[in-house]
């Protein structure tokens, strides 16, 4: 058996709900020289049975199942085994557009100095409408530019492909950073290769409560602080410790909220109109709600 190209690192935790759409878009790829390395992470829903019948209808899925450890031990697991000589991040509630595969791996073809292509993302909400895309800088020096200053998102862990050797030679994932494993998991690689984002939207980028970057919002703002703070030691560079104020947990009429201006920012009026209503019947008393709400309504 022939050693794929690409080997698709895919965690699965209590995904039941949107495992199969993300299945159906990896297997829908025009690049097809690929398998799927998917772990089921201890889930206590259908999930486990879910891979199991996508692994019995195609031989590129290998399912590991196993107790719960957590994402960044799972994601070194599947490193771990991997084959391909590229790895392409996956979660178990986005959906990959066709062409991803094949114009990431054709860039990296291309471009023999980068480690790590991310692409420009959708952002859609739980039901699968559009929100806004997500606009990434494409070139190295901005990208790791953003890392460095603090910014998160500049390149979407679930859109990236990288190169494994590069990956194993920094020894993969940092557990003790999680979850903000993906950025220092960046920051490294910038050390040894190029970044950057292909400017396609290639994937939807699935938005709701129980999101990492929701659910663990203040974690994940503390562990972003000690990404950045050790790669400016690594890279010899001067390092002052920002002040760090709280950063209360958003509401989900908050969420709703946010998410319904940005919608309407990029003319997605439906939905903007959809979490506004959701953002007033959660908080009816907040002015903010009813403002977002009304514009919405009207369009603009």
């Amino acid at each position: 058996m022939s050693v794929p190209t690409v080997s698709v690192l895919l965690p699965v935790y209590n995904a039941e709900q949107y495992l199969d759409q993300a299945l159906q878009s990896i297997l829908n790829q025009t690049f097809t020289d690929f398998e799927v390395i998917a772990i089921n992470d201890g889930s206590t829903d259908r999930s486990e049975a879910i891979l199991s019948a996508y692994a019995q209808q195609d031989k590129r899925i290998k399912l590991i199942s196993r107790p719960n450890a957590g994402l960044t031990p799972t994601l070194n697991e599947g490193l771990g085994v991997a084959q391909g000589q590229y790895i392409a991040r996956m979660d178990s509630d986005d959906v990959a557009f066709p062409e991803r595969f094949a114009k990431q791996v054709a860039f990296l073809e291309q471009h023999p100095d980068c480690v790590v292509v991310g692409c420009r993302v959708m952002l859609i909400d739980s039901e699968g409408l559009d929100i806004t895309p997500f606009a990434q800088e494409t070139e190295h020096d901005a990208i790791d530019n953003a890392m460095m200053s603090g910014q998160g998102g500049a390149i979407c862990h679930p859109a990236a492909m990288m190169r494994c050797d590069a990956i194993r030679s920094i020894d993969g994932y940092r557990p003790e950073l999680e979850p903000c494993e993906d950025r220092d998991l960046f920051l490294r690689l910038a050390e040894v290769g190029k970044l950057a984002n292909l400017p396609d939207i290639l994937l939807q980028y699935r938005m709701h409560p129980k999101s990492i970057g929701h659910s663990r919002r203040e974690s994940q703002r503390l562990q972003g602080y000690r990404a950045v703070k050790d790669a400016h030691i690594r890279r010899g560079l001067k390092w002052e410790d920002p002040e760090v104020t709280d950063s209360p947990q958003r509401s989900v009429a908050e969420l709703h909220e946010k998410w319904a201006w940005w919608a309407l920012g990029s003319k997605n009026v439906g939905t903007a109109r959809k979490h506004a209503m959701l953002s007033v019947r959660r908080q009816p008393l907040a002015a903010s709600s009813w403002k977002v709400l009304l514009c919405a309504i009207r369009g603009y």
